[in-house]
């Protein structure tokens, strides 16, 4: 739920891209580097391999928001999230590419599903479709999902540690931070000094999604069925879109709302042992059966 709301909170921060990657870093920092340090104290330093690879995955996560801002502004918060959620799939292709890792036959039955769904999205099917420049934002929202794929990639590689999550975490964030304000200088939409109201929802994002959200995650993984986080974590780009039509009025047409399905369903054929599933199911059928026995 945390990350649920990133949108709507950076859509009623009323910013920048940059303004809105830079502060939500900054906002997020303080909660991150606090419990980065009671990890430091209790199990010493980071290794640097892993502190320079924090730093690197940084670079990946400011090209992620900003790529994800900019997507916001052309096919709306909703259908940003859920275009940001094909990482999944495209950590799977990078994986084997760069690391040899084949796909699995689920995540080759995906793909066609999913670009069908992108297609649909991006409103070259059908007509009303919402978004100042649909395909724009669908062009944007693939980027965004190759940034975070990069983040997540190379975070692992650097974070293995899983007594220590929020360290890599808080070393990302700063380099996104930094990252973040050379590129609004460059393209010239930084504002250091945004209205009283706009820091406060940019406060609130920085602390949940980006401080909160992650730790949450990162404290749940080890500890939850791998069935279960997969389920969990499937559910918020849909939590996003019903939020985005109640909370922002967006209203994507009905192809687009196809495609949203295309892409969720391709992401759960990818992610969700469904075997596990079966066998999951069946064992309830059969417990219930011999407790009414």
């Amino acid at each position: 739920m945390c990350i649920a709301f990133s949108g709507i909170l950076y859509r009623w921060a009323e910013v920048s891209p940059s303004t809105g990657t830079v502060f939500r870093a900054l906002f997020g920092l303080p909660l991150l580097a606090l419990v980065a340090y009671a990890e430091q104290r209790r199990y010493g330093r980071l290794p640097m391999r892993t502190v320079w690879l924090a730093a690197v995955a940084g670079v990946f996560f400011a090209g992620d928001l900003t790529f994800w801002h900019h997507a916001i502004e052309y096919v709306g918060a909703g259908l940003a999230t859920v275009l940001g959620n094909l990482q999944v799939l495209v950590v799977g292709v990078v994986a084997w590419l760069v690391f040899g890792e084949r796909p699995s036959r689920a995540t080759m039955i995906a793909v066609p599903i999913v670009l069908a769904g992108i297609v649909l999205i991006s409103g070259v099917v059908g007509s009303g479709a919402y978004g100042a420049d649909p395909g724009l934002g669908v062009v944007l929202g693939v980027a965004t999902a190759l940034c975070y794929a990069g983040y997540l990639l190379v975070i692992r590689r650097g974070g293995r540690d899983p007594r220590r999550p929020a360290g890599p975490v808080a070393i990302a964030t700063v380099s996104t931070a930094l990252v973040g304000t050379a590129v609004g200088l460059v393209v010239g939409d930084l504002d250091l000094a945004p209205s009283v109201e706009s820091l406060g929802w940019l406060a609130l994002l920085g602390l949940t999604s980006q401080s909160l959200g992650y730790l949450f995650i990162s404290i749940s993984l080890p500890r939850l069925p791998a069935l279960v986080t997969s389920i969990i974590l499937l559910v918020q780009p849909v939590i996003t879109v019903g939020l985005t039509i109640v909370l922002l009025d967006e209203r994507p047409s009905l192809a687009q709302l196809i495609g949203v399905a295309f892409v969720i369903g391709g992401i759960a054929i990818a992610t969700v042992p469904l075997a596990r599933v079966r066998d999951a199911l069946r064992a309830t059928r059969q417990e219930a059966s011999a407790a009414s026995e």
